[in-house]
């Protein structure tokens, strides 16, 4: 008679087995037959508590970090406005990033027409006056006297517009001058803050590796009790807190720069362009007009009627 096979009784699992509530588990078998251990992870013998007592250290240390760094930025940016405040500019350099109206170019030209080394019609053609026609006669300063210099290498007037667009020379010694003047304000001006360099780099991997593990151990694990569910809710927050701050840090590129500021905040009109809007304000206009005008021909560029006779340049 056929026999009916004994059943092998599991065995019995050891402590390492043993649930959180104190009752046995059944491993599952395996397909050969023996007992396959469950994976478990380290992170699940992490304790919210525990947890919480190591990350909110850490984003305590991380704030008062980025608390002096900011306190450090802060004393170089009133370092740098008292130094602006108290360094003294070119009037040609401070208005060189203005509206075109009020930049350095425009400046000049109105210095010529007021020393008299230049007139303006009413097409905005400048031409040279007997003195300056004189190349002896100095304009007394780099700028005006490179617009000057090029006014005398034309053989007939010509517009402010034309000079800028056709004139290198002009071009180049502008570039210069406005890069001398950068220079010389240069060494003058508080250092930046340093960069966050090796050790910052360091310190930021560290972190980043401390919110991984932290971030799987929170998750990892359903919470029990009231401490713990307020660890859980107190480590997310500080989670949180960590990758914000880091947001935050700022790399001195990132820096507000004071001079630009300082240059570009709306401040009086260059002391030729305000003493020629009293004086002549229809020269002024002019001046304006001109720097639109690249061509000094009465048609502007547009082809002359057939028959007519040909105009005059200015």
């Amino acid at each position: 008679m056929w026999a009916r096979p004994r059943r092998t009784p599991y065995p019995r699992p050891e402590p390492s087995g043993r649930a959180e509530h104190g009752t046995w588990r059944r491993p599952a078998p395996s397909d050969n037959g023996c007992t396959a251990p469950a994976p478990r992870l380290y992170a699940r013998r992490v304790n919210p508590v525990v947890l919480a007592c190591v990350v909110l250290p850490v984003t305590a240390v991380l704030y008062g970090l980025i608390g002096l760094r900011r306190r450090t930025e802060h004393r170089w940016y009133r370092a740098a406005v008292a130094h602006c405040a108290a360094i003294e500019l070119d009037p040609y350099h401070a208005v060189a990033d203005r509206w075109w109206p009020e930049d350095d170019t425009q400046a000049a030209a109105a210095q010529l027409v007021l020393d008299g080394l230049v007139t303006v019609n009413r097409r905005g053609n400048l031409s040279l006056t007997a003195a300056g026609a004189d190349p002896a006669r100095d304009a007394g300063h780099p700028l005006p006297h490179a617009l000057l210099a090029a006014l005398r290498r034309r053989s007939a007037p010509a517009t402010l517009g034309n000079v800028l667009l056709r004139d290198p020379q002009f071009h180049t010694v502008r570039t210069e001058f406005h890069a001398d003047c950068a220079a010389r304000l240069l060494p003058q001006r508080p250092a930046p803050p340093s960069d966050l360099g090796c050790l910052g780099c360091t310190g930021v991997a560290l972190l980043l590796g401390q919110f991984g593990f932290a971030a799987t151990g929170l998750f990892d694990r359903m919470p029990h009790g009231t401490a713990q569910w307020a660890a859980a809710v107190a480590t997310g927050a500080a989670l949180l807190a960590q990758i914000t701050g880091l947001c935050g840090v700022r790399v001195p590129d990132e820096l507000p720069d004071p001079f630009a500021e300082w240059l570009a905040r709306p401040g009086s009109p260059h002391p030729a362009l305000a003493e020629l809007a009293v004086r002549d304000p229809e020269a002024e206009a002019w001046l304006r007009a001109g720097r639109f005008r690249t061509r000094r021909g009465r048609n502007r560029g547009r082809p002359r009627r057939r028959g007519a006779p040909a105009e005059a340049g200015a």
